[in-house]
């Protein structure tokens, strides 16, 4: 099992929009995440940042991420959401939100 954390920015005028949207996610955009084989996944927000947590249970990581990006319902669901979204400076190329290091683990 991969675990995968990750924090993007949401500006103060965007929280109520947001969490909305996450009160009702879409059963499709769901649905790929589940046959992505992601599980126990969930955002949380403090102040102007969101931090997002999941475990990956498949054997190909790159090829499920791949499948995600490509489903036409999940690209509907980025386009609504991203523009309420504020991508850290410091993520690396490439990333929306950005990966960060665990540093601690207890089972």
């Amino acid at each position: 099992m991969r675990r995968v954390a990750s924090v993007i920015g949401l500006p103060p005028e965007n929280v109520e929009e947001y969490e909305r949207l996450h009160a009702a996610a879409w059963p499709a955009v769901l649905d790929r995440l589940t046959r992505s084989n992601v599980t126990n996944y969930s955002i949380h927000r403090h102040g102007d940042l969101l931090f997002s947590y999941l475990e990956y249970v498949g054997d190909d990581y790159e090829a499920d991420m791949a499948a995600i990006a490509a489903d036409p319902a999940t690209q509907e669901w980025w386009a609504v959401c991203e523009p309420l979204q504020r991508p850290l400076p410091d993520r690396a190329d490439g990333e929306w939100w950005k990966g960060i290091p665990e540093v601690f683990h207890l089972d």
